[in-house]
């Protein structure tokens, strides 16, 4: 797999294992570290270096405040940044993933809401897709310009295999349920989980929860509602719909047995889908250059994808999409140089950018993205996800990238102990309730 599609998420993940956040607003007595003629980027350490590495480039020909991109590696980053992130070596911008990963942040008073620099320049704001952008909008501010790629959750297939079983993809919930009562008959695991890793399952009740019960965007999403701190949203009719469909689609076999000592981070749940040992996988959109470079052969003739299914009767829009909208450049407010920055920014919608992360297989969430798919590394793939972002109403960021790092591993338990039969429905939703909203 290509590690740079894939580490971002972890880390992400990885999060859970971090103390809380100890920060205080931040001083006059404190500067960041681009004092001087520059400003200091700092950036996630990964492949994805190379395009960030060209933009500063194009931009320092031209600016006189010039741009110091700095980089840690990627299992380093979340606490290294939380380590300098309100101290003299404070950069002036810097990477995340939006949502809850800078939230701690603004409360803190960290960050400068992007708000007049976008009013300066609308197409700091316009020129990406809205169900992207709106991930880094905190308390109806904006804290982030999104940079590299989308990764949308798909629902991945073996095409042989469904062939062989007489099957097509499904497209609702019901087809779903059929299919693996098919597989299941003829000895094959229907659906392949990564559920050592735990954040695979949660997958699951991300999509099942935005189906029943609404979009995570907007007033009238439980997800969202649940996370500005009406803990009560988790309780009721929809809550409980939607974890009897999973423990439906559990009792049914769907996952086989032995899912907990299966990982998608070591290779093995995407190695059952290519072998024919499973059907489906529900899993980021990296799962294709993770097929790639593991099984080239199987993803050239035999992978298949496609959007979660319909579930009759619910809240949420079927198109929408749940998954990792994309990372984003946030902004400290003690940055000596605001309007340096803001240019800085303007080229995260350049045509430069767009083509340099297509062709290292990202795929940005620019408006004019559209104009550049033939030079992806897989067009039909990547025209595919652009058209689902881009038609999604609602695009949910994964739950524990949403919530505070020290939300995380509560999390991941409770998916996985729902999952094992360890806990009951009332004991998810108890557990949900728990969870630290800041």
């Amino acid at each position: 797999m290509k590690r740079s599609a894939q580490l971002p998420r972890a880390a992400a993940a990885a999060t859970a294992v971090l103390l809380g956040l100890s920060l205080t607003a931040c001083g006059s007595s404190g500067s960041a570290a681009g004092g001087g003629d520059t400003i200091h980027v700092l950036v996630y350490g990964d492949a994805t270096n190379k395009v960030e590495n060209q933009l500063v480039e194009t931009f320092n020909k031209t600016s006189k405040v010039k741009v110091v991109l700095d980089t840690i590696p990627g299992a380093d980053y979340q606490q290294k940044l939380q380590t300098i992130i309100n101290t003299k070596q404070a950069p002036d911008v810097f990477f995340n993933w939006g949502g809850g990963s800078i939230k701690p942040f603004v409360k803190a008073d960290l960050l400068m809401p992007l708000d007049e620099m976008i009013a300066k320049d609308p197409g700091l704001k316009s020129n990406f897709l809205p169900s992207v952008f709106n991930t880094a909008v905190i308390d109806g501010k904006s804290y982030g310009v999104p940079m590299r790629g989308t990764q949308p959750v798909l629902l991945f297939n073996n095409k042989k295999v469904l062939a062989d079983a007489g099957l097509t993809e499904p497209k609702t919930w019901d087809d779903l349920l059929g299919a693996v009562r098919v597989l299941k008959a003829k000895g094959i695991t229907p659906i392949a989980l990564g559920g050592g890793d735990q954040w695979p399952t949660l997958m699951w009740f991300e999509y099942l929860y935005d189906r029943i019960a609404g979009p995570g965007a907007g007033s009238a999403g439980l997800f969202q509602t649940a996370l500005n701190g009406d803990k009560n949203a988790w309780a009721g009719p929809d809550s409980a719909k939607a974890l009897g469909m999973l423990k439906e689609l559990i009792d049914a076999g769907a996952f086989g047995t032995n899912y907990d000592s299966v990982k998608f981070t070591d290779g093995g749940s995407p190695a059952l889908l290519a072998r024919g040992k499973a059907a489906f996988e529900l899993m980021g959109s990296w799962e294709y250059s993770t097929q790639q470079d593991a099984n080239p052969d199987f993803t050239k003739s035999d992978l298949g994808y496609g959007a979660f299914p319909t579930v009759p009767g619910g809240k949420g829009d079927p198109k929408n999409v749940v998954g990792n909208t994309n990372n984003f450049y946030s902004v400290l407010k003690k940055t000596k140089h605001p309007e340096a920055v803001a240019e800085f920014l303007k080229l995260q919608y350049s045509d430069e950018f767009v083509k340099a992360q297509l062709a290292i297989g990202n795929l940005p969430t620019t408006t004019n993205t559209s104009g550049f798919l033939n030079t992806a590394a897989n067009p039909e793939y990547s025209g595919f996800q652009f058209d689902l972002v881009k038609g999604a109403p609602s695009f949910e960021l994964s739950w524990d990238q949403a919530y505070p790092p020290a939300a995380t591993t509560p999390i991941h338990q409770a998916v996985q102990q729902f999952f094992n039969g360890q806990i009951d429905q009332g004991g998810f939703i108890k557990a949900m309730q728990a969870l630290p909203t800041s």
